[in-house]
Protein backbone atom coordinates (compact mmCIF):
# COMPACT_ATOMS: atom_id res chain seq x y z
CA UNK A 1 0.00 0.00 0.00
CA UNK A 2 3.06 2.76 0.15
CA UNK A 3 3.15 2.26 -3.57
CA UNK A 4 -0.38 3.17 -4.16
CA UNK A 5 -2.18 6.45 -4.88
CA UNK A 6 -4.81 6.15 -2.77
CA UNK A 7 -5.43 5.00 0.86
CA UNK A 8 -6.99 1.49 1.08
CA UNK A 9 -10.34 3.11 2.34
CA UNK A 10 -10.61 5.26 -1.10
CA UNK A 11 -10.93 1.92 -2.92
CA UNK A 12 -15.70 1.44 -3.62
CA UNK A 13 -15.09 -2.24 -4.29
CA UNK A 14 -12.38 -4.83 -3.68
CA UNK A 15 -12.23 -5.02 -7.88
CA UNK A 16 -11.16 -1.39 -7.53
CA UNK A 17 -8.58 -1.85 -4.99
CA UNK A 18 -6.70 -4.93 -6.97
CA UNK A 19 -6.44 -2.75 -10.03
CA UNK A 20 -5.65 0.18 -7.73
CA UNK A 21 -3.05 2.80 -9.54
CA UNK A 22 0.73 3.58 -8.19
CA UNK A 23 2.29 6.43 -7.15
CA UNK A 24 3.58 8.61 -10.03
CA UNK A 25 7.58 7.39 -10.39
CA UNK A 26 6.70 4.17 -8.78
CA UNK A 27 7.88 2.32 -11.88
CA UNK A 28 10.76 4.08 -13.52
CA UNK A 29 10.96 3.25 -16.82
CA UNK A 30 14.48 2.00 -18.51
CA UNK A 31 15.35 3.58 -22.11
CA UNK A 32 12.93 2.58 -24.43
CA UNK A 33 14.99 4.11 -27.34
CA UNK A 34 17.32 0.91 -27.23
CA UNK A 35 15.32 -1.49 -24.61
CA UNK A 36 11.94 -3.77 -24.46
CA UNK A 37 10.08 -2.71 -21.42
CA UNK A 38 8.27 -5.10 -18.63
CA UNK A 39 4.66 -4.62 -19.19
CA UNK A 40 4.35 -5.53 -16.01
CA UNK A 41 4.94 -6.80 -12.13
CA UNK A 42 5.01 -10.58 -11.87
CA UNK A 43 7.26 -13.78 -12.16
CA UNK A 44 8.58 -14.71 -15.19
CA UNK A 45 6.82 -18.20 -16.25
CA UNK A 46 8.77 -18.71 -19.37
CA UNK A 47 11.00 -16.93 -21.84
CA UNK A 48 13.08 -17.68 -25.16
CA UNK A 49 12.74 -18.48 -29.05
CA UNK A 50 9.78 -19.40 -30.86
CA UNK A 51 10.78 -22.32 -33.18
CA UNK A 52 8.75 -24.56 -35.68
CA UNK A 53 5.28 -22.47 -34.65
CA UNK A 54 5.85 -23.49 -30.51
CA UNK A 55 6.34 -21.77 -27.61
CA UNK A 56 7.54 -23.55 -24.12
CA UNK A 57 4.80 -23.46 -21.61
CA UNK A 58 6.50 -25.26 -18.77
CA UNK A 59 9.41 -27.82 -18.85
CA UNK A 60 8.25 -30.79 -20.57
CA UNK A 61 5.58 -29.21 -22.09
CA UNK A 62 4.74 -26.51 -25.63
CA UNK A 63 1.96 -24.99 -27.16
CA UNK A 64 1.50 -22.99 -30.79
CA UNK A 65 1.58 -19.45 -31.32
CA UNK A 66 -1.50 -20.19 -33.91
CA UNK A 67 -3.47 -21.35 -31.13
CA UNK A 68 -2.73 -18.73 -29.12
CA UNK A 69 -3.66 -16.06 -31.69
CA UNK A 70 -6.75 -18.21 -32.39
CA UNK A 71 -6.00 -19.17 -35.58
CA UNK A 72 -4.43 -16.16 -36.84
CA UNK A 73 -2.13 -18.11 -39.22
CA UNK A 74 -0.97 -15.17 -40.99
CA UNK A 75 -0.12 -13.59 -37.51
CA UNK A 76 1.86 -16.91 -36.20
CA UNK A 77 3.32 -16.68 -39.01
CA UNK A 78 5.09 -13.48 -38.49
CA UNK A 79 6.03 -14.79 -34.99
CA UNK A 80 8.27 -17.80 -36.36
CA UNK A 81 12.00 -17.70 -35.28
CA UNK A 82 10.95 -14.42 -32.88
CA UNK A 83 10.93 -14.20 -29.00
CA UNK A 84 8.35 -14.64 -26.89
CA UNK A 85 8.07 -13.96 -22.88
CA UNK A 86 5.48 -14.95 -20.44
CA UNK A 87 5.10 -13.12 -17.15
CA UNK A 88 2.61 -14.70 -14.02
CA UNK A 89 1.19 -12.23 -12.37
CA UNK A 90 0.18 -13.46 -9.18
CA UNK A 91 -2.91 -11.88 -6.63
CA UNK A 92 -0.02 -9.70 -4.56
CA UNK A 93 1.29 -7.60 -8.25
CA UNK A 94 0.25 -4.92 -9.39
CA UNK A 95 -2.46 -5.88 -12.09
CA UNK A 96 -2.00 -3.00 -14.50
CA UNK A 97 -0.54 -4.26 -18.14
CA UNK A 98 1.61 -1.37 -20.41
CA UNK A 99 3.45 -1.14 -23.24
CA UNK A 100 6.66 -2.41 -23.80
CA UNK A 101 7.78 -0.57 -26.65
CA UNK A 102 5.80 2.02 -28.52
CA UNK A 103 3.06 0.93 -30.49
CA UNK A 104 -0.03 1.83 -32.98
CA UNK A 105 -2.99 -0.98 -32.24
CA UNK A 106 -4.02 -3.46 -35.18
CA UNK A 107 -6.38 -5.64 -33.88
CA UNK A 108 -7.90 -7.23 -30.61
CA UNK A 109 -9.54 -10.48 -31.18
CA UNK A 110 -11.67 -11.93 -27.69
CA UNK A 111 -10.63 -15.33 -27.78
CA UNK A 112 -13.02 -17.41 -25.40
CA UNK A 113 -12.25 -20.54 -23.43
CA UNK A 114 -11.67 -22.21 -19.87
CA UNK A 115 -10.30 -20.12 -16.92
CA UNK A 116 -8.07 -22.62 -15.34
CA UNK A 117 -5.79 -21.16 -12.91
CA UNK A 118 -2.17 -20.08 -14.27
CA UNK A 119 0.21 -20.73 -11.86
CA UNK A 120 3.43 -22.57 -11.97
CA UNK A 121 1.95 -26.42 -10.95
CA UNK A 122 -0.96 -25.92 -13.44
CA UNK A 123 1.14 -24.66 -16.21
CA UNK A 124 3.27 -27.44 -15.40
CA UNK A 125 0.34 -30.09 -15.72
CA UNK A 126 -2.56 -28.75 -17.95
CA UNK A 127 -1.67 -28.84 -21.93
CA UNK A 128 -1.96 -26.22 -24.03
CA UNK A 129 -2.92 -23.94 -20.55
CA UNK A 130 -2.57 -20.43 -22.45
CA UNK A 131 -4.26 -21.42 -25.81
CA UNK A 132 -7.48 -23.10 -23.87
CA UNK A 133 -7.70 -20.44 -21.31
CA UNK A 134 -10.10 -17.17 -22.04
CA UNK A 135 -7.72 -14.44 -23.74
CA UNK A 136 -7.90 -11.42 -25.44
CA UNK A 137 -4.88 -11.51 -28.10
CA UNK A 138 -3.61 -7.43 -29.54
CA UNK A 139 -1.60 -6.49 -32.34
CA UNK A 140 0.10 -3.60 -32.32
CA UNK A 141 2.61 -2.18 -35.15
CA UNK A 142 5.40 -1.00 -33.37
CA UNK A 143 9.13 0.25 -34.51
CA UNK A 144 10.10 -3.83 -33.94
CA UNK A 145 7.45 -4.77 -36.74
CA UNK A 146 4.13 -6.39 -35.12
CA UNK A 147 4.24 -7.19 -31.40
CA UNK A 148 1.79 -9.20 -29.84
CA UNK A 149 0.29 -8.73 -26.25
CA UNK A 150 -2.00 -11.07 -24.87
CA UNK A 151 -3.70 -10.48 -21.87
CA UNK A 152 -4.96 -14.67 -20.41
CA UNK A 153 -7.88 -14.86 -17.94
CA UNK A 154 -7.19 -17.44 -15.32
CA UNK A 155 -9.50 -18.87 -12.45
CA UNK A 156 -11.23 -16.20 -10.12
CA UNK A 157 -10.50 -13.12 -12.42
CA UNK A 158 -13.50 -10.99 -12.96
CA UNK A 159 -12.59 -9.83 -16.23
CA UNK A 160 -10.18 -7.63 -18.50
CA UNK A 161 -10.05 -4.22 -19.25
CA UNK A 162 -8.42 -2.02 -21.93
CA UNK A 163 -7.71 1.89 -22.03
CA UNK A 164 -9.48 1.92 -25.37
CA UNK A 165 -12.61 -0.08 -24.91
CA UNK A 166 -13.17 -0.54 -20.95
CA UNK A 167 -14.16 -4.24 -19.85
CA UNK A 168 -13.54 -6.72 -22.11
CA UNK A 169 -17.26 -8.26 -21.41
CA UNK A 170 -17.38 -12.43 -22.67
CA UNK A 171 -18.87 -12.86 -25.72
CA UNK A 172 -20.00 -16.21 -25.44
CA UNK A 173 -18.56 -19.09 -27.42
CA UNK A 174 -17.34 -17.11 -30.75
CA UNK A 175 -13.96 -15.53 -31.13
CA UNK A 176 -14.38 -12.33 -31.81
CA UNK A 177 -12.37 -9.42 -33.57
CA UNK A 178 -13.31 -6.50 -30.90
CA UNK A 179 -13.99 -2.76 -32.59
CA UNK A 180 -10.89 -0.27 -32.38
CA UNK A 181 -10.15 3.02 -32.47
CA UNK A 182 -8.37 4.59 -35.78
CA UNK A 183 -4.98 5.21 -35.33
CA UNK A 184 -5.04 4.57 -31.69
CA UNK A 185 -1.05 4.84 -30.76
CA UNK A 186 0.32 3.92 -27.20
CA UNK A 187 4.09 5.47 -25.81
CA UNK A 188 6.21 2.60 -24.09
CA UNK A 189 5.53 2.44 -20.49
CA UNK A 190 2.00 3.54 -21.26
CA UNK A 191 -1.46 1.61 -19.64
CA UNK A 192 -2.70 -1.04 -21.91
CA UNK A 193 -5.18 -2.50 -19.77
CA UNK A 194 -5.85 -4.26 -16.08
CA UNK A 195 -6.64 -8.22 -14.79
CA UNK A 196 -9.48 -8.04 -12.23
CA UNK A 197 -7.29 -10.26 -9.93
CA UNK A 198 -4.02 -11.98 -11.10
CA UNK A 199 -3.14 -13.69 -14.29
CA UNK A 200 -0.62 -13.65 -17.52
CA UNK A 201 0.20 -11.59 -20.03
CA UNK A 202 2.55 -12.85 -22.99
CA UNK A 203 4.75 -10.70 -25.39
CA UNK A 204 5.81 -11.57 -28.89
CA UNK A 205 7.89 -10.40 -31.08
CA UNK A 206 9.22 -11.07 -34.68
CA UNK A 207 12.49 -12.66 -35.44
CA UNK A 208 15.82 -10.34 -35.16
CA UNK A 209 14.28 -7.76 -33.25
CA UNK A 210 14.72 -8.29 -29.57
CA UNK A 211 17.36 -9.88 -27.75
CA UNK A 212 16.40 -10.77 -23.96
CA UNK A 213 18.75 -9.83 -21.55
CA UNK A 214 20.69 -12.78 -19.95
CA UNK A 215 19.94 -12.25 -16.52
CA UNK A 216 16.24 -12.98 -17.32
CA UNK A 217 15.13 -17.07 -16.10
CA UNK A 218 11.97 -19.05 -15.41
CA UNK A 219 10.92 -17.81 -11.94
CA UNK A 220 12.68 -14.64 -11.35
CA UNK A 221 10.58 -11.71 -10.76
CA UNK A 222 10.35 -8.38 -13.09
CA UNK A 223 8.59 -4.90 -12.08
CA UNK A 224 6.67 -3.23 -14.51
CA UNK A 225 8.95 -0.64 -16.77
CA UNK A 226 12.40 -2.21 -16.29
CA UNK A 227 14.43 -2.92 -18.92
CA UNK A 228 13.37 -6.90 -20.62
CA UNK A 229 15.46 -6.90 -23.50
CA UNK A 230 17.81 -5.11 -26.18
CA UNK A 231 16.20 -3.50 -29.57
CA UNK A 232 18.07 -5.14 -32.59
Amino acid sequence: MSEAAEPAEAYPSFNAFFTRPLKPGARPLADANDQVLSPADGAISEIGAIANGRMVQAKGRDYTVAALLAGNAEAADRFEGGRFVTIYLSPKDYHRVHMPADGTLCSARYVPGDLFSVNAVTAGGVDGLFARNERLACLFDTPLGTMASVMVGAMIVAGVETVWSGRVAPHGRSVIEEAIPQNLRLSAGDEMGRFYLGSTVILLFEPGRVEWLPDLKPGGTVRMGQALARRL
